[in-house]
């Protein structure tokens, strides 16, 4: 089966709105899906009148803190029109909203002005994140690439990396679970942390409710995903993948390009067949 559990659309920070996604899920022959934009669940909304022709897993991607590193939590089949998944969108609205006007600030600090006029003016929604801010660094001239606004300014430990304004794990857990959804630790890999303190983190994610981890994000060699696994079956979690696709000219993190589970992994979707 073709499956992928993790990507974004303009809801969030993707290019591709949710129709022209799920055109592209159809042509990719992806057997289930899941869009999970940033902290909203929006690209739903859109979908009514739609035929997908696949599979849908209702999910999204919320934002957590962990020992003050930023933590990214998937929520899969989650109930949309929930309670507790609809304090979760209000509270990390409101998070994200003060976390851009922080990140301008910051950056106007650096003779970086309208900062936040900008990003907003690469979102195709309600939402700015990151990446939005990448944009509007490339489009005024301050760096040549996203790339290297990351680098310089937004990635893990630079000037724009705030991350003190999101709910705890335990927090994004509950919510998840509270709505009826199962908690996915997203791309572990991508949080460069020591071994110790992954397993750590794997460790308190499980404690807090979590009940699967990524062992697949986007293209990884096989040494990593054998590691991921390893770590997976260890810690009792269950498996997921996804190709974490934002935009079509990412080739790391192609729309269902996503290699095998490893054949000792208890995939997550065995839940929903």
């Amino acid at each position: 089966m073709n499956i992928d559990f993790h990507c974004h659309t303009t809801a969030s920070d993707g290019t591709l709105d949710p129709a022209a996604l799920i055109n592209l899920a159809r042509e990719r022959e992806i057997d289930m899906l899941s869009i999970t934009d940033h902290d909203t669940l929006a690209a739903y909304s859109t979908l009514g009148d739609i035929e997908p022709g696949l599979r849908i897993i209702p999910g999204i991607e919320l934002s957590s803190q962990w020992n003050r590193r930023g933590v990214h939590i998937v929520g899969l089949n989650v109930e949309l029109h929930s309670n507790s998944i609809v304090e979760a969108v209000t509270k990390q609205s409101k998070a994200r909203e003060g976390r851009g006007e922080i990140i301008a600030e910051r950056l106007s600090r650096l003779g970086f002005a309208d900062c936040l006029e900008g990003a907003k003016s690469f979102s195709n929604g309600p939402q700015v994140g990151r990446p939005h801010f990448a944009q509007h660094l490339v489009a005024i001239g301050a760096v040549s690439n996203i790339q290297q606004a990351f680098k310089r300014y937004l990635g893990a430990g630079k000037v724009g990396d705030v991350k003190d304004q999101w709910a705890d794990l335990k927090t994004v857990i509950d919510w998840i679970r509270d709505a009826g959804g199962v908690a996915v630790l997203a791309h572990p890999t991508k949080y460069k942390l020591t071994r110790s303190k992954l397993i750590e983190l794997i460790t308190a994610f499980k404690a807090a409710g979590g009940e699967a981890m990524e062992v697949i994000s986007g293209s990884q060699v096989p040494s990593v995903t054998r590691d991921m696994a390893r770590l997976c079956r260890d810690s009792g979690l269950e498996a997921s993948c996804g190709s974490d696709f934002h935009s079509l000219n990412q080739p790391w993190a192609s729309l269902g390009h996503v290699a095998p589970l490893p054949e000792d992994c208890t995939p997550i979707w065995n839940r929903w067949q």
